[in-house]
Protein backbone atom coordinates (compact mmCIF):
# COMPACT_ATOMS: atom_id res chain seq x y z
CA UNK A 1 0.00 0.00 0.00
CA UNK A 2 1.26 3.65 -0.61
CA UNK A 3 1.85 5.98 1.99
CA UNK A 4 -0.26 8.06 0.65
CA UNK A 5 -3.17 5.31 1.34
CA UNK A 6 -2.22 5.30 4.69
CA UNK A 7 -4.68 5.59 7.51
CA UNK A 8 -3.91 7.00 11.00
CA UNK A 9 -3.00 4.33 13.64
CA UNK A 10 -4.85 5.97 16.11
CA UNK A 11 -8.16 5.77 14.54
CA UNK A 12 -7.94 1.75 15.10
CA UNK A 13 -9.01 2.82 18.90
CA UNK A 14 -11.83 4.61 17.82
CA UNK A 15 -12.94 2.08 15.30
CA UNK A 16 -12.93 -1.06 17.58
CA UNK A 17 -15.10 1.39 20.14
CA UNK A 18 -17.52 2.25 18.03
CA UNK A 19 -17.47 2.54 13.83
CA UNK A 20 -19.62 5.21 13.65
CA UNK A 21 -17.54 7.30 15.67
CA UNK A 22 -14.37 6.34 13.67
CA UNK A 23 -16.04 7.74 10.68
CA UNK A 24 -16.89 10.82 12.18
CA UNK A 25 -13.84 11.66 13.36
CA UNK A 26 -11.65 10.16 10.25
CA UNK A 27 -14.00 10.47 7.23
CA UNK A 28 -16.88 13.69 8.13
CA UNK A 29 -13.56 15.69 10.03
CA UNK A 30 -16.11 15.90 12.78
CA UNK A 31 -14.50 16.57 16.66
CA UNK A 32 -15.54 17.77 19.84
CA UNK A 33 -13.67 18.50 22.99
CA UNK A 34 -15.40 17.25 26.57
CA UNK A 35 -13.93 16.91 29.92
CA UNK A 36 -12.40 13.29 28.81
CA UNK A 37 -10.62 13.98 26.16
CA UNK A 38 -9.59 17.42 27.08
CA UNK A 39 -7.68 15.07 30.19
CA UNK A 40 -6.52 12.41 27.39
CA UNK A 41 -4.57 15.39 25.62
CA UNK A 42 -2.89 16.64 28.68
CA UNK A 43 -1.57 12.80 29.87
CA UNK A 44 -0.09 12.69 26.19
CA UNK A 45 1.62 15.83 26.39
CA UNK A 46 2.90 14.77 29.97
CA UNK A 47 4.06 11.78 28.06
CA UNK A 48 6.02 13.57 25.32
CA UNK A 49 6.98 16.12 28.01
CA UNK A 50 10.52 14.79 28.37
CA UNK A 51 13.71 14.04 26.03
CA UNK A 52 13.26 12.05 22.84
CA UNK A 53 15.64 9.33 24.00
CA UNK A 54 16.51 8.35 27.01
CA UNK A 55 19.10 5.61 28.12
CA UNK A 56 19.48 4.57 31.56
CA UNK A 57 21.19 0.93 31.69
CA UNK A 58 19.33 -1.62 29.91
CA UNK A 59 16.85 0.28 28.73
CA UNK A 60 16.57 2.70 26.20
CA UNK A 61 13.57 5.02 26.33
CA UNK A 62 12.26 7.25 22.91
CA UNK A 63 9.30 8.91 22.92
CA UNK A 64 6.60 9.93 20.16
CA UNK A 65 8.57 7.57 17.76
CA UNK A 66 6.87 7.75 14.18
CA UNK A 67 5.80 4.17 12.72
CA UNK A 68 3.64 2.84 9.85
CA UNK A 69 2.63 -0.41 8.24
CA UNK A 70 2.72 -1.03 4.74
CA UNK A 71 1.04 -4.20 5.49
CA UNK A 72 -2.20 -3.01 7.19
CA UNK A 73 -2.08 0.55 5.57
CA UNK A 74 -1.41 2.54 9.23
CA UNK A 75 1.06 5.40 10.02
CA UNK A 76 0.88 7.04 13.65
CA UNK A 77 3.09 7.81 16.38
CA UNK A 78 4.00 5.87 19.70
CA UNK A 79 3.61 7.78 23.16
CA UNK A 80 6.80 5.96 24.49
CA UNK A 81 8.66 2.98 23.03
CA UNK A 82 10.89 1.13 25.76
CA UNK A 83 13.88 -0.38 24.22
CA UNK A 84 14.92 -3.05 26.75
CA UNK A 85 18.03 -4.84 26.47
CA UNK A 86 17.56 -8.52 25.00
CA UNK A 87 19.65 -11.20 22.88
CA UNK A 88 16.35 -11.73 21.28
CA UNK A 89 16.32 -8.01 19.93
CA UNK A 90 17.82 -6.29 17.44
CA UNK A 91 20.38 -3.76 16.73
CA UNK A 92 20.10 -0.02 17.27
CA UNK A 93 21.79 2.96 15.90
CA UNK A 94 24.22 4.56 18.52
CA UNK A 95 23.32 1.85 20.96
CA UNK A 96 25.58 -1.22 21.48
CA UNK A 97 23.64 -4.50 22.16
CA UNK A 98 20.62 -5.81 20.65
CA UNK A 99 17.27 -4.16 21.93
CA UNK A 100 13.89 -5.66 21.84
CA UNK A 101 11.07 -2.57 21.55
CA UNK A 102 8.18 -2.45 24.10
CA UNK A 103 5.30 -0.04 23.21
CA UNK A 104 3.86 1.98 26.21
CA UNK A 105 0.41 3.74 25.39
CA UNK A 106 -0.75 6.42 27.18
CA UNK A 107 -5.03 6.74 28.72
CA UNK A 108 -6.94 8.78 30.46
CA UNK A 109 -9.48 7.44 33.19
CA UNK A 110 -9.06 3.12 33.10
CA UNK A 111 -9.21 -0.37 31.72
CA UNK A 112 -12.70 -0.10 29.01
CA UNK A 113 -15.01 -3.25 28.53
CA UNK A 114 -13.71 -3.31 25.14
CA UNK A 115 -10.18 -4.38 23.65
CA UNK A 116 -10.12 -0.99 21.86
CA UNK A 117 -7.44 0.19 23.63
CA UNK A 118 -5.30 -2.89 23.54
CA UNK A 119 -6.14 -3.05 19.43
CA UNK A 120 -4.01 0.34 19.42
CA UNK A 121 -1.37 -0.59 21.36
CA UNK A 122 -1.05 -3.81 18.98
CA UNK A 123 -1.09 -1.87 16.08
CA UNK A 124 2.00 -0.12 17.02
CA UNK A 125 3.53 -3.54 18.24
CA UNK A 126 3.01 -4.56 14.29
CA UNK A 127 4.03 -1.95 12.57
CA UNK A 128 7.55 -1.91 14.85
CA UNK A 129 7.86 -5.66 14.05
CA UNK A 130 7.67 -4.80 10.10
CA UNK A 131 9.73 -1.37 10.40
CA UNK A 132 12.65 -3.27 12.47
CA UNK A 133 12.22 -7.02 11.41
CA UNK A 134 11.51 -8.47 14.67
CA UNK A 135 8.81 -9.86 17.13
CA UNK A 136 7.11 -7.58 20.10
CA UNK A 137 5.55 -10.20 22.30
CA UNK A 138 4.30 -6.88 24.77
CA UNK A 139 3.50 -4.02 25.45
CA UNK A 140 1.81 -2.10 28.08
CA UNK A 141 -1.22 0.43 28.53
CA UNK A 142 -0.77 3.10 31.15
CA UNK A 143 -4.14 4.60 32.65
CA UNK A 144 -4.37 7.34 34.21
CA UNK A 145 -7.07 7.18 36.82
CA UNK A 146 -5.02 3.92 38.71
CA UNK A 147 -2.11 5.62 37.42
CA UNK A 148 -0.20 2.08 36.65
CA UNK A 149 0.31 -0.17 33.56
CA UNK A 150 -1.58 -2.77 32.33
CA UNK A 151 0.67 -5.73 30.43
CA UNK A 152 -0.60 -6.57 27.00
CA UNK A 153 0.37 -10.20 25.25
CA UNK A 154 0.04 -9.26 21.32
CA UNK A 155 -1.92 -12.84 21.20
CA UNK A 156 -3.18 -13.99 17.42
CA UNK A 157 -6.31 -13.21 18.43
CA UNK A 158 -5.75 -9.71 19.42
CA UNK A 159 -3.52 -9.30 15.81
CA UNK A 160 -6.37 -10.95 13.92
CA UNK A 161 -8.41 -8.46 15.27
CA UNK A 162 -6.01 -5.10 14.08
CA UNK A 163 -5.82 -7.04 10.75
CA UNK A 164 -9.55 -6.97 10.25
CA UNK A 165 -9.86 -3.62 11.76
CA UNK A 166 -7.98 -2.28 9.63
CA UNK A 167 -9.30 -3.64 6.15
CA UNK A 168 -12.34 -2.67 7.00
CA UNK A 169 -11.27 1.49 7.97
CA UNK A 170 -9.62 1.01 4.62
CA UNK A 171 -12.97 -0.41 2.63
CA UNK A 172 -15.22 2.25 4.84
CA UNK A 173 -12.90 5.42 4.07
CA UNK A 174 -12.68 4.02 -0.02
CA UNK A 175 -16.72 4.48 -0.13
CA UNK A 176 -16.72 7.31 2.10
CA UNK A 177 -19.43 5.43 3.86
CA UNK A 178 -20.45 6.41 7.45
CA UNK A 179 -22.19 3.60 9.72
CA UNK A 180 -25.33 4.01 11.55
CA UNK A 181 -25.26 4.33 15.58
CA UNK A 182 -25.81 1.45 17.45
CA UNK A 183 -26.19 2.91 20.76
CA UNK A 184 -24.54 1.60 23.75
CA UNK A 185 -24.27 2.83 27.23
CA UNK A 186 -20.51 4.09 25.81
CA UNK A 187 -22.58 6.79 24.01
CA UNK A 188 -22.77 8.97 27.60
CA UNK A 189 -19.18 9.08 27.53
CA UNK A 190 -18.15 9.84 23.76
CA UNK A 191 -17.35 13.46 23.13
CA UNK A 192 -19.16 13.20 19.53
CA UNK A 193 -23.09 12.25 20.92
CA UNK A 194 -24.47 15.74 19.98
CA UNK A 195 -23.37 15.29 16.44
CA UNK A 196 -24.05 11.74 16.10
CA UNK A 197 -27.22 11.46 17.68
CA UNK A 198 -27.67 7.90 19.02
CA UNK A 199 -30.87 8.16 20.42
CA UNK A 200 -32.35 9.22 17.19
CA UNK A 201 -31.72 5.10 16.37
CA UNK A 202 -34.18 3.82 18.68
CA UNK A 203 -36.85 6.26 16.41
CA UNK A 204 -39.02 4.94 14.57
CA UNK A 205 -38.40 6.11 10.54
CA UNK A 206 -40.78 7.69 8.56
CA UNK A 207 -41.62 4.75 6.50
CA UNK A 208 -42.13 2.68 9.85
CA UNK A 209 -44.50 5.74 11.69
CA UNK A 210 -46.75 5.82 8.40
CA UNK A 211 -47.31 2.38 7.68
CA UNK A 212 -48.44 2.36 11.14
CA UNK A 213 -50.59 5.02 10.91
CA UNK A 214 -52.05 3.97 7.79
CA UNK A 215 -52.83 0.48 9.26
CA UNK A 216 -56.79 -0.64 9.61
CA UNK A 217 -57.93 -0.90 12.45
Amino acid sequence: MQEDDYLQLSGIQHFVFCRRQWALIHLEQQWAENLRTTEGELLHKNAHDAEQRTLRGDLLTVRAMRVHSARLGLSGECDVVEFRRSAEGVPLADAKGLWLPYPVEYKRGKTKPTACDEAQLCAQAMCLEEMLCCTVPEGALFYGQPRRRQEVAFTPELRTLVEHAAREMHQLFQRGYTPKSKPTKGCNACSLKDLCLPRLAKAPSVADYLRGELKEP
